[in-house]
């Protein structure tokens, strides 16, 4: 579905609406709290917010109680049948109103200077700064929003979980804190998604990984690298010889690369400069940087072009 589409889609307006009334109940529960953004996504929405730090001087964080206390008066709010009023400003406007939230701030300077929107993302055009006022509550928002805050199901939401997340995606920014919630047409729709969470926790690769002796982690070795035990060893052995009989059926052969390559692959072949950020860092021997292979087609390439064919 394209952006203006999505947009249009009543579970896109409801998921952006709660996260708005999420915001309005941190803030009257947390008032020190400052604002990041809150978006609706596939399944919900989610809002970051700064608490500030703690007697030890790390950023303070959410509790499960918190949650509780948040969602209950997000119920509240639903209640009260607040309109969703929009507003556009201008930029001096925008930073009168939002003068004691730095975040928006910084949202409101990019929207004036063009190639920015109010989530940070870059964009093509100069947006309208506008806010959405539901109660109380304002905030920095393009919209669309459901038409009051009682078109949210009192019984179709729920939060989630806490996870920290960098302001704008940097980790030289703060660590802001980032409640996830999902929100659904109805009771059972939304019931319908939590026993699919529950379905899938029984599956979980981590959870019958350990459960079946297939493989351990260690912190010395590192998180996402497994120690295959024999169980699991047995399991690989199987799936190649799978994969072995399937190739050889359709007529292909194997071959061997290594596992480590110069740099001069990877920029002849044109992956380096746009894959580099995401692969390990490079090793250096004698002057030359190595890398280790992210794909194996480069190589498969010199492979073709060892002979005339």
């Amino acid at each position: 579905m394209k952006s203006n589409e999505l947009e249009k889609d009543d579970l896109y307006k409801l998921r952006h609406s709660a996260a708005h009334v999420m915001a309005q109940a941190v803030l009257e529960l947390y008032p020190e709290a400052k604002l990041g953004i809150g978006p609706p996504i596939d399944t919900g929405f989610y809002y970051d917010f700064d608490l500030g730090v703690d007697a030890e001087g790390k950023p303070r964080t959410f509790t499960p109680e918190d949650l509780e206390a948040i969602e209950k008066r997000m119920r509240q709010i639903i209640a009260g049948k607040h309109e969703f009023q929009y507003q556009e400003v201008s930029a001096d406007e925008a930073r009168e109103m939002f003068k004691d939230q730095p975040y928006k701030l910084e949202l409101i300077d990019g929207l004036a200077q063009g190639g920015i929107d109010e989530y940070g993302n870059e964009t093509d055009e100069k947006p309208v700064i506008s806010t959405y006022q539901q109660d109380t509550f304002k905030d920095l928002c393009r919209g669309p929003h459901v038409e009051a805050t009682n078109k949210i199901p009192v019984d179709g939401f729920k939060l989630m979980t806490v996870a920290g997340a960098y302001w704008r995606g940097d980790e030289h920014n703060p660590m802001l804190q980032r409640i996830y919630g999902t929100a659904w047409r109805n009771k059972k729709e939304l019931k319908k998604y939590l026993d699919m969470l529950e379905e899938a926790k029984k599956r979980d690769h981590r959870k019958l990984g350990k459960e079946l002796d297939i493989f351990t982690f260690d912190d010395e070795v590192g998180p996402g690298l497994p120690l295959w035990l024999p169980r699991g060893a047995i399991l690989i052995e199987e799936l190649e010889k799978l994969a072995k009989e399937m190739e050889e059926k359709a007529g292909y052969q194997r071959v061997r690369t290594p596992h480590l390559t110069k740099e001069d692959l990877f920029l002849r072949s044109g992956h380096l400069p746009y894959y580099e950020e995401s692969m390990y860092p490079p090793m250096e021997m004698e002057g030359v940087r190595y890398f280790i292979k992210p794909m194996n087609c480069p190589f498969h390439h010199k492979i073709f072009g060892s002979r005339p064919r």
